[in-house]
Formats: C-alpha cells, sequence, structure tokens
C-alpha cells in the first residue's frame, strides 16, 4: 500500500465503499439513492489519510479496511446533512446534483442517517479489530461526528452567519467542523498501526492543525477557485454572509495564516519523530490544492 500512489489509494477506498454498500438488503429507490452518494466522486482525503496515519507504524493493511470504510461513510453523511436547504441549502456537491436536488429533501436524511448508523455496525462487527480497538474506534468517531464534534461545528456555523465572528472564534468552529473528523483518521489510524501514546499526542497536535489548513485553504478557494474544479459555486459562503479567513484577514492574511499552520503541523510530525512518513505529504496537499 505504501508503494501506490494517491489516485491508487482512492480507488482502493473507493472499492472497500461500494463492497461494503453492496452487503445491503435495501429497497431499490434506496439502494440507488445509497450509491449515488458513495460513487460522487470525493477526494477520499480522511480515509487515505486514515491510511498513511497507519501504514506509518504498520503494513496490515487488511487490519483497517472497516475502519477506513466507517470514516468515510461518516464523512458522506455529513456531507450530504450540510447541503440540505435547512443547512447550507446547496445545489451542487463534487459537480453533482446533491442529493436532496437529485432524489428528495426525506431520502437524503434517511441516506445520512443510514451512514452514519452503518458506519458504527461495521466497526462494531469487524472481525479485523480486537474489542478494545473496536471501543477505542467507536469513541473516537462517535465523538468526532456528535455533538462536541461535527454537530457542535455545524450548529455554531449556521448560527455564525451574518455575525462578525473573531479568527479566533472561527478557528473554534472549524476545529470542531472539519478538523475532529480529521484529527480521527490520524488518531486511530496511528493508533491502530501501532503508535505510542506520546507518538498520538504529537500526531494529534499535528491533525488539528491540518484540519485548519484544510478549512483555510477550502475558503481561499471559495474566492479565487474556478467552479468546475472545486465542484460547487465560487463565492457560496460570501452569499451566506459567513465570515471565512479571507473576509477577516484579506486574501493575503489568509493565505499566511495558512502557512502558519503548515509550519506548525510540519513542527508535530517532527515531534512525533516521524517527519519522513506520508503524511508529511498532506500538508503540502491540503495547502495547495486547488479544488
Amino acid at each position: 500500500m505504501n508503494n501506490l500512489s494517491f489516485e491508487q489509494k482512492q480507488q482502493w477506498v473507493n472499492e472497500q465503499l461500494i463492497h461494503k454498500a453492496e452487503q445491503l438488503n435495501l429497497p431499490k429507490p434506496l439502494r440507488e439513492a445509497v450509491f449515488y452518494s458513495i460513487n460522487s466522486g470525493g477526494k477520499r482525503l480522511r480515509p487515505v489519510l486514515m491510511v498513511a496515519a497507519y501504514g506509518t507504524f504498520s503494513n496490515d493493511y487488511e487490519r483497517i479496511v472497516d475502519m477506513v470504510v466507517a470514516l468515510e461513510m461518516v464523512h458522506t453523511y455529513s456531507l450530504i446533512h450540510d447541503d440540505l436547504p435547512a443547512m447550507d441549502d446547496d445545489d451542487l456537491r463534487r459537480g453533482q446534483p446533491t442529493i436532496h436536488r437529485q432524489f428528495d429533501e426525506a431520502t437524503a436524511i434517511l441516506v445520512g442517517d443510514g451512514l452514519l448508523t452503518y458506519a458504527f455496525q461495521i466497526i462494531s462487527t469487524s472481525s479485523k479489530l480486537e474489542a478494545e480497538e473496536k471501543v477505542y474506534s467507536i469513541s473516537e468517531l462517535s465523538k468526532a461526528s456528535g455533538f462536541e464534534g461535527m454537530i457542535a461545528g455545524q450548529y455554531m456555523d449556521l448560527k455564525g452567519e451574518g455575525e462578525d465572528l473573531t479568527v479566533e472564534q472561527l478557528s473554534r468552529i472549524h476545529r470542531r467542523k472539519t478538523g475532529e473528523l480529521i484529527r480521527t483518521a490520524v488518531k486511530v489510524g496511528a493508533y491502530l498501526g501501532g503508535a505510542t501514546p506520546p507518538q498520538i499526542e504529537s500526531l494529534d497536535e499535528y491533525a488539528s492543525h491540518l484540519g485548519l489548513i484544510f478549512q483555510v485553504q477550502d475558503d481561499i478557494l471559495d474566492v479565487t477557485g474556478d467552479e468546475d474544479e472545486i465542484g460547487k459555486p465560487v463565492g457560496s459562503d460570501a452569499s451566506l454572509d459567513k465570515s471565512t479567513y479571507p473576509r477577516l484577514l484579506g486574501l493575503k492574511g489568509a493565505i499566511n495564516k495558512r502557512d502558519e499552520y503548515m509550519a506548525l503541523a510540519n513542527q508535530a510530525l517532527k515531534d512525533a519523530h516521524v517527519e519522513n512518513s506520508q503524511l508529511k505529504d498532506f500538508i503540502r496537499l491540503f495547502g495547495n490544492r486547488s479544488h
């Protein structure tokens, strides 16, 4: 797996997702909606990041298959719900109609709910993980996707529309809404791979900065990106009157803030004594991506 390109790892994740989805016994229309959601061309950054964290300490990649699939299902659920009319009200996701536009709002809600709960079913019934590993993985993933993570982040983000937030408040929102799942990808991957507690602590710091790098660059792309490349309308944050890093700091200031987080993430890898691992590639990938 270490020798595979990023694109090959993406394909591996896609194959595992489809394999798990095929095991579901569903009514045909609901099945179509599920497959639409997982076949919509996602970059699979979080599961591939988990693979990289795991691969820093172990080469037995079959052990992490179920956790990788569960993580991406939780992420996909969050996107489906974020796009709903009551949330961000987006018509496009990854260049395609969002689930509630392609099907209907009720179907989108149910597919999101189903993916979230199926993720924990996959972990709890995995034959590849020990009982203690399942407890740790479920605890970390449920915290990241629950009230202390994405739920609070999304709520704070919605309530922040039209408000003049500080950079600190904005960072707090994104640490929860975006960052918690990225932290889980790294922490759980490293834990399952056999990292020591001090290494996991340093890698958690790395992942925390990585999540902020991702969000700052996302805000930059909302100003400078190309709609065909980023798969959603440019300027959507401004149209919702959201506070963003470019809005608060200016475009140059946002770029400087992103670079600051990139330097901190690199330092955290050094502290974990894994500065030459594939995790370093994600700092460049998240910070320099064009879509």
